[in-house]
């Protein structure tokens, strides 16, 4: 499993949007601008970001993004999940079922489905706020 650009940046929009939260809505120049990305790309980011509820968007001249939920709130599995996708190493395992029609004779199965649930088990033990914390704690130390 290999996270793309997409699910990588899609973590550092709403870093990014954590950290300058006002209650006002942040333009995507203005994340631009922060995260050297393009708008262009970002727009393909913050569509299915705010299409799963994380994301309020408004148009216009005071328009943009802001975070629909507390940061404590928003888990970092769906957000990948979002982005990329199901998350499973190998195609014949789709979330929690089994898909191999050799399930009872494959002598790996079980480490697949073991290391599904260790990565699944480990990015849905982060939320968007112990990123943005991790993210102030790189600042003080710099």
């Amino acid at each position: 499993m290999k996270i793309s650009t997409k699910g990588r940046y899609a973590l550092r929009v709403l870093i990014d949007l954590a950290l300058h939260n006002t209650g006002e809505y942040i333009s995507l120049k203005d994340i631009s601008a922060r995260q050297n990305l393009t708008v262009k790309y970002l727009e393909q980011i913050v569509s299915p970001l705010g299409k799963a509820g994380f994301l309020q968007s408004m148009r216009g001249n005071n328009g943009g993004h802001r975070l629909a939920k507390a940061p404590s709130e928003i888990c970092i599995g769906d957000v990948l999940r979002i982005m990329e996708g199901d998350l499973a190493p190998i195609g014949c395992i789709q979330g929690e079922e089994v898909l191999c029609p050799k399930v009872n004779e494959c002598p790996t199965i079980e480490f697949w489905v073991g290391l599904d649930r260790v990565v699944n088990d480990y990015v849905n033990s982060y939320t968007l706020q112990d990123l943005v914390k991790q993210t102030a704690d790189l600042a003080k130390n710099a």
